[in-house]
């Protein structure tokens, strides 16, 4: 009788445990729609905006093991812009970004610490490599990964990313007009995924 109800009352509360508690290391792809990289910068001390676009992203996240998630995103340097035309032109021309000979902007992850709270948000971090103008360096992003608004708890089969950080454009070699314009960029990523 004892054995019999432990059995039942195992089932119920393994039937009441979220779907993502139960699932395995799932791969996303993006939803381009949804998908940019904002970034900041000052031109004469004057802030300025621009945004590039993501053309690919590959995000794994395995709910069993949240360390052991991987992000990997391409960026389109060629479709990079930013509010003025001439500003768009330097940005992209041989002396800052060469898109010409340097045609995306890669990121690929090596390390994931979670926030606080155990979860892939709430200051959680990702440490990855940066591949620009041909030179990787080491860079670190705030990470926050979301279900999409309207979505039911256990469903993870669409998800929105951020990732945010700052770079030097020196350390890369997109030094040009550092008279003018500030070394440091913020960046501000911003995906939808879905699962494949």
């Amino acid at each position: 009788m004892i054995q019999r109800r432990q059995i039942i009352v195992g089932l119920a509360s393994t039937c009441a445990m979220p779907t993502a508690a139960l699932a395995v290391p799932t791969h996303y792809t993006l939803v381009p729609s949804g998908s940019r990289v904002g970034f900041q910068f000052n031109l004469n001390g004057i802030a300025q905006t621009g945004t590039i676009p993501v053309e690919q992203a590959k995000i794994t996240i395995d709910p069993q093991q949240l360390v052991a998630s991987r992000v990997e995103v391409t960026l389109n340097v060629t479709k990079a812009r930013t509010g003025l035309i001439f500003i768009t032109q330097v940005m992209t021309g041989p002396e800052v970004l060469d898109a010409t000979r340097f045609p995306t902007i890669r990121f690929v992850s090596r390390r994931v610490i979670l926030g606080a709270a155990g979860r892939l948000s709430g200051g959680a971090k990702i440490i990855g490599d940066l591949t620009l103008r041909g030179v990787t360096k080491p860079v670190t992003l705030q990470a926050a990964i979301y279900r999409s608004r309207g979505t039911a708890a256990n469903d993870l089969s669409q998800l929105d990313v951020t990732l945010n950080g700052r770079i030097s454009r020196a350390a890369f070699g997109a030094d040009g007009f550092s008279d003018l314009v500030s070394d440091t960029v913020a960046l501000n990523i911003q995906a939808q995924i879905r699962a494949n």
